[in-house]
């Protein structure tokens, strides 16, 4: 659910009424403080910008917790002591209070990171005087540095009920979104100054809000995904068949192989034109089976829950294509060239069954709805998925699942460096994976999505390589460390 600004500040005045705000802000700040732990394992250099209201306060309970944590932390206010309220000057006593990190300072030059606590959901227009020179200098700093930003709630000078940045707004790579996210997170464009978003929960009561759209978050991802049981076999856990490749584009259907591989599913086979058969067998997975064919008559004869269509079928895939898609019972996940095939046919696209998930980049999503690029990408996915009564991953930095009868699913995870070949291939396998093994499209996309960034995150953070080197083979290697870390309590 997302709230209005306004909203949840007069929830926080209710609830506040009668009792301290303190404690809350200890645990905000804590939880804040472990997210940037999971992204930030090793001690590293803070920077906390700090406001003279309860930003302030959770950026500084945020600062104590990194220095407990052997982090070197250097506080910035926006102005003189005096105007700091109570509960600021409070926290500022403990972290003052907090003894000095025993651990030696390691000999190479730590990260910087920088803390956003400026302003918070009380704040009013645009940023002035101190707090707009001290945004300028994180935007400075993080262009410069490189430093990593993490915003308290909202990145100072972002206007997140209409989503829109106002001058020298904080240019944040995660936003540390406290008890709700709000209306204006979902803004096309807004992820440039919120980066990758986090969920940091209280038990404030919530003021009634916008239940037709939903950020993907590990609290209402967990559920969706069934616990196994014991007696489970292989045939149980999901029959994958993934049609994909073609002369040249070889490596889309190992890719595909991977992402069901690793997806948890317990057969999966890659059926691929005969002329390639031999070069993918010897690179697929051993795991994976790999079997030749001719005609879209041979697919449809082949045991499977699940079909995963399109990764490198080149513009001229074999017979029978559009018969299969709008005719088979089975669910498939459609991705690259079967929807480019499809988007030839507009007759077939709307004959489509309801068991079907379309996974466009938005070039291909342009082609499919004729409509012309830098389209509103909610309403968009909103009216297509209604219309056609199919499900929709609309993938971008901020990709949207739609399904008639559900809520628009915003996912939180993953990074720039994803912005490279044979992801959505890996994302193909992935969600026919999770389709197979029992999740309704809908969800399989919203989990899919999830755990493919996610996976990228861990690769960037066990690998220690640099966002930009991450590649898609090795996101897909990363996704059981995914998975666990959806089902582990207080994962970011």
């Amino acid at each position: 659910m997302l709230v209005t600004c306004s909203g949840m500040s007069e929830a926080e005045r209710r609830f506040f009424a009668d009792r301290s705000p303190e404690p809350w802000t200890e645990e905000a700040g804590r939880l804040c403080a472990a997210a940037i732990l999971d992204f930030f394992p090793e001690p590293a250099r803070a920077v906390v910008f700090c406001g003279k209201g309860n930003n302030g306060g959770d950026a500084l309970v945020v600062a104590r917790w990194l220095k407990r944590h052997g982090w070197e932390t250097e506080l910035r206010f926006s102005g003189p002591a005096e105007e700091l309220s109570p509960l600021v000057r409070l926290k500022l006593a403990e972290y003052e209070a907090e003894p000095l990190p025993v651990a030696p300072s390691p000999l190479a030059p730590r990260p910087l990171v920088l803390i956003d606590g400026l302003v918070g959901i009380g704040a009013k227009g645009d940023l002035h005087g101190s707090l707009r020179e001290l945004a300028a200098e994180m935007n400075r700093l993080r262009a410069s540095g490189p430093a990593v930003t993490f915003a308290i709630d909202l990145p100072s000078g972002f206007d997140a009920d209409s989503g829109r940045p106002g001058p020298d707004a904080v240019v944040a790579d995660f936003t540390l979104s406290i008890n709700a996210p709000k209306t204006g997170f979902i803004r096309d464009g807004a992820e440039h100054h919120l980066g990758r978003l986090v969920e940091i929960p209280l038990s404030i009561p919530l003021p009634d809000g916008d239940e037709s759209r939903n950020f993907l978050f590990p609290s209402n991802l967990r559920p969706r995904i069934p616990r196994r049981a014991f007696d489970t076999h292989k045939g149980a856990a999901g029959r994958v068949v993934l049609v994909a490749g073609s002369r040249g584009l070889t490596g889309a259907a190992v890719l595909a192989a991977l992402g069901a591989s690793h997806g948890g599913a317990g057969l999966v086979t890659v059926a691929v034109p005969e002329e390639i058969h031999s070069i993918v067998a010897t690179k697929a997975p051993a795991e994976v089976m790999v079997r030749p064919f001719r005609t879209f008559a041979e697919i449809a004869a082949l045991p499977a829950d699940v079909f995963g269509i399109g990764p490198g079928l080149g513009e001229s895939p074999a017979p029978g294509l559009l018969e299969f898609l709008t005719t088979h019972p089975k669910p498939i996940v459609l991705d690259a060239d079967a929807l480019n095939h499809l988007a030839r046919f507009p007759e077939r696209l709307s004959a489509l069954p309801t068991n079907r998930l379309l996974t466009p980049h938005p070039g291909e999503m342009a082609r499919l709805a004729g409509v012309s690029p830098g389209f509103d990408r909610a309403s968009l996915a909103r009216r297509f998925a209604d219309d056609r009564g199919v499900s929709l991953l609309l993938k971008g930095s901020r990709t949207i699942v739609a399904s008639p009868g559900r809520p628009l699913e915003f996912n939180t995870t993953g990074h720039p460096g994803m912005a490279s070949g044979g992801m959505g291939d890996v994302l193909t396998g992935l969600c026919a994976a999770l389709a197979g093994q029992g999740l309704a499209l809908h969800d399989a996309a919203c989990v899919g999505s999830w755990l493919l960034g996610r996976a990228a995150e861990l690769a960037v953070r066990d690998t220690r390589i640099a966002p930009e080197s991450v590649t898609a083979p090795l996101v897909a290697e990363h996704l059981g460390r995914a998975w666990r870390s959806l089902a582990t309590p207080g994962t970011p």
